[in-house]
Formats: C-alpha cells, structure tokens, sequence
C-alpha cells in the first residue's frame, strides 16, 4: 500500500458531526469539505432532513455520494455511539468549559487513534455551537485561534478542522513518523453506560451532593474520557460501581444487559 491509499484509508474512518445545522447550503459546503480531504462520513443530528437540492448544490458532483449516504439522527448519543473518539469545536470559554487547545495542537492525540478507532468531528449550530451537554460527549474541544472576532461560518470551521487533520496524517505518513496506533477503545455507547454508574455510585456516597454537580461530572467524564479506555476496562470499572451500589444496599439503576446483571462484581 503506497502513501496515498494510506492517507485515504486513516482519512476515511473520520465522520463530521453536524448538530442542528440550520442552512441546507453549509452541509453541502460540509460534504465537499470532506470529499476533498477523504474523510468517508457526513452524520446530521436535527428533526427534520434538510432540502436535499440545496445541499446537493454546494456540494458538488463529487461530494454528492455523502449527501445520498447521509446518516440521520435525532439524538447526539444515538449519532455518537459508535465513536471511541470525538473532537468538539467550541468559539466559547467559561468556568464549565474544560481548557481547550487549537486543531493543529490536538492533531497529535487524533491520529494514534486513527488505525483503529472512529473519530468524530463535532459541529454546532451557526447561531450558538456546541451546548454544554453536547459538548460532554467530546474526548477533546478545540477553538480556532482569530483575532478579536471569533465567530466562524460553519463551513468554514468544518474545512478549517478537516485540513488541519488531512494535513498532519499526510506529513506523518509522507515522513513515515506515524505515531504507534492505540488499540481499540470503547466506543461512546459503552462509555455513556459506565458515567451512568459512575454518577450513580457518586450520589450515592455523597460525593455529588447537587450544586456543582455537573461540573465535577464534566470533568470526570473528560478524565475518563482521555484514558482511552478498552471495552473490558469499562466493564471492570462498571463492575466496581455496581458491587459498592449493592454493598451500600442500592440496587443500580443503570441499565445492564442480563449477563452483566448475572455478574455483580464483575
């Protein structure tokens, strides 16, 4: 396999995440974005599918299989699930928001995960971005560095992420410096099941105790989140939550499948 097919091969895995977009034209601009740099999925989470001709339009013929091959949700967990890697875009900085880094500075911790995880590309809104709930989600956020003004199109943002990303797999294949791949993590649908516990066996012990909650969960959540974390490892710790639960005399709340029910400390 030449340089090339390798690029197209790590590129493809990536999808872009689009959340209430609200004009059909900036998702064609998204989809031509990502046909250009080889990324293999476009994923929309809204009520309703925008107008597929105004989509098509700024697409392009050659963008126009991911516009035919869009994946519709109406929630982010259910868009998200098969993720194991997802980078947030943010313009805002708050209390709540965890310290966040340029694309080009997170670039280095996406494409370990490229061998053998999927990663996500999550995009707000154009009139407000990423909620504070959707952006519990992301593994990483980022903001795009500018000047003063700091509100970018959303086209512009989603082409801004994808080349930055296009642009250091190439280097990194083209150099042959391509960091050791990671192994395959637990993806968001396994990940959000062990929070559950996690919270769960917190309020239990009283360490959640209301107030600020949500943000020792936030940052929890993102200390997990980062440890990339393999599918066993996320059971063992969901073992651990539900042994100290029953051993406290609660039974959890979070759903289990019938197997897991059958292994209480395992």
């Amino acid at each position: 396999m030449d340089s090339c097919d390798t690029v197209r091969e790590l590129m493809a895995k990536t999808a872009i995440v689009l959340v209430s977009p609200k004009f059909a034209e900036n998702i064609g601009s998204a989809a031509r974005t990502a046909a250009n740099m080889g990324i293999g999925q476009l994923i929309l989470v809204c009520r309703e599918m925008p107008d597929r001709e105004k989509m098509l339009r700024l697409a392009t013929a050659k963008a126009a299989p991911l516009i035919d091959n869009l994946e519709h949700h109406q929630e982010l967990a259910e868009a998200l699930a098969p993720f194991s890697w997802v980078l947030g875009t943010s313009a805002r900085q708050g209390r709540k928001r965890t310290t966040v880094n340029s694309p080009r500075q997170l670039m280095g911790e996406i494409l370990p995960q490229l061998k053998n995880n999927r990663v996500a590309l999550l995009f707000g809104p154009e009139d407000r971005g990423l909620a504070n709930e959707e952006l519990r989600y992301c593994n990483q956020i980022t903001t795009i560095p500018t000047v003063d003004f700091s509100s970018l199109n959303l086209a512009q943002a989603v082409a801004i992420l994808c080349h930055e990303l296009h642009y250091s797999v190439l280097e990194a294949v083209s150099r042959e410096a391509f960091p050791k791949p990671v192994p395959r993590q637990g993806n968001k649908q396994e990940l959000e099941a062990m929070f559950g516990h996690v919270e769960e066996m917190l309020t239990t012990i009283g360490f959640l105790k209301g107030g600020d909650d949500d943000y020792w969960m936030k940052s929890i959540r993102q200390f997990l989140g980062r440890l990339g974390l393999k599918s066993k490892e996320i059971k063992i710790i969901r073992g651990v939550c539900r042994q100290l639960l029953w051993r406290d005399g609660h039974a959890p709340k979070t759903c289990a499948s019938a197997k897991e029910q059958n292994q209480p400390g395992r």
